[in-house]
């Protein structure tokens, strides 16, 4: 019997460490890029969610292991909504968020003691979060959004002015919102084009005299 309580102890005791080490070899990647979720969080969420699912099988009846699993998504829900900001026309933190939710499924694998199926999931979601980053930026190179927006001196072709400066160096643009105050115009443009197409632009928006402001 003793032997018995020991090996369902030492069996949990594995699933509970294996957790960690799967927490935080994900942790140290999101603490090293100085992400808002970092190291303790991914281990404290891989652990949370292996020992709820530790617990939902050991306690068995009802709510059945079914709903408890379903509410630890739900719950991780809430924490990964927590880390996703909007500012300056950017939704940052998704990225973040969808790895706390990752490492939840990845607890809950490990405390339904799918071991190698949590393995070769771990290395799959490093492998997206540090290979796949500089395809990310190499795709970035190529094509980039981007959220200009100009106040310049009043003048009736003011626009238009811009709008054919971007077509000169290769962007697509779309004409947001366009403001007039005293002897100013405020315009807002989506740009999408090449890195270097950008970085042209933004040389000779820069050298423009009529410019007031300029945020890009």
């Amino acid at each position: 019997m003793l032997d018995d309580l020991l090996g369902l102890l030492t069996e949990d005791i594995n699933r509970m460490l294996f957790a960690l080490l799967v927490g935080s070899i994900i942790g140290i990647e999101r603490e090293y890029r100085s992400k808002s979720a970092g190291l303790r969080t991914m281990i404290l969420v891989c652990l949370g969610s292996c020992l709820f699912t530790i617990l939902s099988i050991k306690i068995g009846g009802e709510p059945t292991p079914e709903r408890i699993a379903a509410n630890i998504v739900t719950g991780i829900g809430f924490l990964g909504a927590g880390v996703i900001f909007k500012d300056d026309n950017k939704v940052t933190g998704i990225t973040t968020a969808t790895t706390i939710w990752m490492v939840a499924a990845l607890g809950m694998a490990v405390g339904a003691g799918h071991f190698q199926t949590a393995a070769v999931s771990t290395v799959i979601v490093m492998v997206v979060l540090v290979i796949l980053v500089y395809l990310q930026k190499q795709i970035e190179t190529l094509n980039q959004l981007r959220n200009y927006r100009i106040v310049y001196n009043y003048k009736k072709a003011g626009f238009e002015k811009y709008e054919r400066l971007f077509q000169k160096f290769g962007l697509k643009a779309v004409r947001g919102a366009q403001s007039k105050s005293h002897d100013k115009i405020t315009g807002y443009w989506i740009v999408q084009g090449a890195k270097s197409n950008h970085n042209r632009l933004i040389s000779a928006l820069l050298d423009d005299e009529d410019i007031r402001e300029l945020d890009f």
